[in-house]
């Protein structure tokens, strides 16, 4: 009610309609894009294409919201633009050029950002080509060079344009413009996967008590994701009198906000990306091959007993990927240095080295308890599926970025009407 209270209320706003209104534009938008399909193909040798199972392909099928099975204009969403991003992030740590530019503000994002945008595009075509000559080829009419140039430059202009859509949301809209679009993408599926287990409950497939129990698990886990992507550990932070000048400065206690859940949603996608690689390989093999039999035995979710070893090898890269990404993202020895810089200290412990010990044994205590539940999540969809008869296509990853940007979102309206609030009473 309190969030149905926020929209009422910013929605009163003109500043805040607007921006509301052209997220809403955009979000309409992107939708009619992914019903346009790509010119040449044949729709009834795709759809059988599409049938059972696909591995990695349905991660990719997620983020795009069906475009990608469907193959409309947008089949590659904006996971070059993801997949980009990363990359610069990761380079950030092991080359000096990129983290210089990290270091140098404004202008350092900005060059960052247009770097990004030219490899987005660059692993857009390749993707494309991969696409349209290795996996769709079969579903194209056409079979000639020009028919594939085509289809090529079409993906590639997709991409870019919901890039430069996701660019317009965050400078007009509300939320982080990327996480926003792949937040619509999933839920315009969720309606087709209810029609799709009510049908499974209407055919006697399954049973109105596995649907009930299915409900009260997905609300534990609303609420479990929610406390968990809001938790924090606070580092207190006492900064120390000094004396500029006329004026004295410092003196003020404050504290450094640890989220347990430093991550995201980056490990439970990378460990499913590493585990749907070998179904996908399946996926261009004969259905008698020793390879496919052997993973859908062993290393399939549907398979017995696949689904267990799939399920911890789930968990373990899991883990293993959070520690990682965490080691990525936090850095302890700069945040120790910036504090000593502006005389600040955290009580019990001296500045310097010891400060950076005590900030990794903290992060390193608390990203247990984050990698602990985004394994949780992103298995137990999969066994609640196996054993209940229910066909879940949204699972632990979906209900991950679906809270989360929503979080994300109502921050923003939050942060902005207090910002109003501030502005009115100075005047």
């Amino acid at each position: 009610m309190d969030i149905l209270k926020t929209v009422v209320q910013a929605f009163k706003i003109p500043e805040m309609r607007r921006k509301i209104l052209f997220t809403l534009l955009m979000l309409v938008i992107f939708r009619v894009g992914s019903c346009i399909p790509v010119p040449g193909i044949n729709r009834e040798t795709l759809a059988a294409m599409f049938t059972g199972e696909n591995g990695l392909f349905d991660l990719f099928d997620l983020f795009s919201g069906g475009s990608f099975s469907n193959f409309t204009i947008f089949a590659l969403s904006i996971t070059p633009y993801v997949t980009a991003s990363i990359i610069i992030q990761l380079l950030t740590v092991a080359f000096p050029y990129f983290e210089r530019l990290a270091k140098e503000g404004a202008d350092g994002r900005r060059k960052m950002a247009q770097i990004t945008r030219y490899m987005t595009v660059g692993l857009a075509v390749i993707q494309a080509l991969g696409l349209s000559v290795g996996l769709f080829r079969r579903a194209i009419v056409d079979q000639t060079w020009f028919s594939f140039v085509v289809i090529i430059l079409v993906l590639t202009a997709g991409t870019a344009f919901l890039m430069w859509l996701g660019e317009q949301i965050n400078e007009y809209g509300i939320g982080n413009g990327i996480s926003v679009l792949i937040f619509a993408g999933i839920i315009s599926r969720m309606p087709t996967d209810i029609r799709r287990i009510w049908a499974q409950y209407q055919d006697g497939a399954i049973s109105f008590l596995s649907i009930l129990l299915f409900i009260l698990f997905a609300l534990v886990v609303v609420v479990g994701v929610i406390l968990i992507q809001q938790g924090t550990r606070k580092i207190p932070v006492q900064y120390a009198k000094r004396v500029v000048g006329r004026k004295m400065y410092g003196g003020q206690s404050t504290h450094i906000p640890l989220k347990v859940n430093q991550a995201g949603v980056i490990p439970v996608i990378f460990a499913l990306s590493l585990l749907q690689f070998p179904l996908t390989i399946t996926y261009f093999l004969r259905e008698d091959a020793g390879f496919t039999s052997f993973v859908n035995k062993w290393l399939s979710p549907y398979g017995n007993p696949g689904v267990w070893v799939y399920a911890i090898l789930n968990i373990i890269l899991i883990i293993v990927f959070n520690y990682f990404y965490t080691t990525i993202t936090f850095n302890p020895v700069e945040i120790a240095h910036n504090m000593k810089s502006n005389g600040g200290f955290i009580p019990g412990t001296r500045p310097g080295r010891p400060t950076v010990e005590y900030l990794s044994k903290v992060m390193s205590r608390i990203s247990i308890v984050g990698a602990i539940f985004l394994a949780a999540i992103a298995t137990l969809p999969t066994l609640i599926s196996q054993f209940t008869g229910m066909n879940i296509r949204f699972g632990g990853t979906s209900l991950l970025i679906v809270i989360g940007v929503a979080i994300d979102m109502m921050k923003q309206i939050e942060n902005q009407m207090v910002m109003r609030n501030y502005r009115g009473f100075l005047r």
